[in-house]
Order: structure tokens, then C-alpha cells, then sequence
């Protein structure tokens, strides 16, 4: 069957037939794959991961201390319905390292699952914890074979890892959807991480030495700034590693007492 009104043919320029104007850029097609390069040497797909991992409307910031790390995110609930307590971007992997995520829930939550199992794993089959650093690699490099598998759908999700190790002190690690991965005096991530870097930039110094309440300040006072808004203790999530090296979740009561100091301070 053909149409009684066939399209008519497009005119050729040079023996090849024209294109609309987006078409004819030199990238146009090459993010329709996550394993081919553009001319000009992108992966567009992975540059489109990371930024769904920072789209999500909320912002994460972690610091460092001299003795301990903060990690602090705000949290919304995107339904009313939804029992609040089930809304969390703070995680625990083991009783020493504790997780900061950004990004899609669902895909947060599977990249939790994985840093749990590798940890686990690893304790079992050399019997000792899994250090920060090695599991921070460790997820790295999975992140990264998913950049190279056109059978994989890289996750949309950011994460930050803090831990007090006992040879290396406190430590925060932050690893991206393509899988890189740096070790951080301070570090944000999430919507507006650009204003939140360049603040804690003035903030830290090259050499932490803040103890944990004044590391945790600084963190909300970060994101205060950002969001150029006064928080309430129910509007912040916020983990703690302690000198004690064991992470922690910190409760409402304990983030209310810390934005009164906040407060007092600034008057």
C-alpha cells in the first residue's frame, strides 16, 4: 500500500539529503549510547546521569573535623501521605562508616545495598572492618564499569562516605555516577553544590581543627547560607562519626540545640 499523496523527496546538496539545523551538529545521535564517544571526545549519557543525581532539589554537605566528620541534608517529604520517618538520605553501611546519598530514591537506595554488601563481604573474608577508603574504591570502580557496558543503566546518585579510621583519622570520600572518587576536607553535592563549595572554601581550613559540635555547626550553617533560610530541627537530617569512631544518627533534640547555638552566635 503507498500513500496517494507520497511526501516529496528531500533536495540533495551535494549528493547528500539535507537535515533539520539540530540535526546536522557534529554530536547529534551520540547520546543515544552510553559506550560511544562524540567528536568532540563526551559521553553524553554519563554527563546526563550526573546531572539527574544533582536535580533532585536538595542539597548534602559533608566536613571534617579534627576528630570527627558531619554529614547534614535537608530533608522533604514529597508526599504528605508518606510516614516521614520512611524518608531518608542518611545510612549507616557498618557501625564505622556512614553514608551521605543524593540522587533518585530508588537508585540511592541500591547503591546502599551494594556499599553494604562489599563491606560485609570484605569483614567476612579478611575478618577485620572494611576501611573507608578501600570501600570507597571498591564502589568506585563498579560505578565506573557501568560507564563501559551498553547492557548497564548507570545509577543517578552521588555519594558521600565519612568514617574516623584508626590509621588515617577522619575521612570523607565523595563518588560520582561515572565513578570517580576524592578524598575531602569538605564536600557538597546534590543542587546547589557550587554555592555550597565555594562557602566552605572561606570556611575550612587545610588542616580541620574543630572538634565534633563545631564540625557539625559549620555543616548547617553551610547549608543555611545555600538555601538562605533558617532551619528547623525537623527540616535537617544530620550523621556524626565521633572521636570514638562509631557513627551515629543525630536526633532532632540534639540539631535544635545546635542551630540555637548557630543562632546565638551570629547575634
Amino acid at each position: 500500500w503507498s500513500s496517494p499523496h507520497p511526501r516529496p523527496a528531500q533536495p540533495r546538496v551535494g549528493g547528500a539529503p539535507q537535515v533539520p539545523g539540530s540535526a546536522m551538529s557534529r554530536d547529534s545521535g551520540y547520546d543515544r549510547h552510553i559506550t560511544i564517544f562524540s567528536p568532540q571526545g563526551r559521553l553524553y549519557q554519563v554527563e546526563y546521569a550526573i546531572k539527574a543525581a544533582d536535580s533532585t532539589g536538595l542539597t548534602a554537605v559533608a566536613v571534617r573535623g579534627k576528630d570527627s566528620c558531619a554529614l547534614v541534608i535537608q530533608k522533604k517529604v514529597p508526599d504528605r501521605l508518606i510516614d516521614p520517618d520512611s524518608v531518608t538520605y542518611v545510612y549507616q553501611i557498618t557501625e564505622k562508616i556512614g553514608c551521605l546519598m543524593t540522587g533518585l530514591t530508588a537508585d540511592c537506595r541500591a547503591q546502599v545495598t551494594r556499599l553494604r554488601q562489599e563491606a560485609h563481604e570484605f569483614k567476612f573474608k579478611f575478618g577485620y572492618d572494611m576501611p573507608v577508603h578501600v570501600l570507597a574504591k571498591r564502589i568506585a570502580d563498579i560505578c565506573q564499569v557501568y560507564t563501559q557496558e551498553a547492557s548497564l543503566r548507570m545509577l543517578a546518585c552521588n555519594v558521600i562516605l565519612a568514617a574516623v579510621d584508626d590509621e588515617r583519622g577522619p575521612n570523607i570520600f565523595k563518588i560520582d555516577s561515572a565513578g570517580s572518587y576524592f578524598p575531602f576536607r569538605a564536600t557538597a553535592s546534590g543542587n546547589k553544590t557550587a554555592e555550597a563549595m565555594n562557602f566552605l572554601e572561606k570556611k575550612v581550613d587545610a588542616e580541620p581543627s574543630t572538634n565534633e559540635a563545631e564540625t557539625m555547626q559549620l555543616a548547617i550553617m553551610t547549608l543555611q547560607h545555600v538555601m538562605s533560610s533558617d532551619f528547623k530541627g525537623s527540616d535537617l537530617e544530620c550523621g556524626a562519626v565521633g572521636p570514638d569512631g562509631k557513627f551515629r544518627f543525630v536526633g532532632e533534640e540534639e540539631i535544635e540545640a545546635h542551630l540555637t547555638a548557630i543562632s546565638d552566635r551570629d547575634m
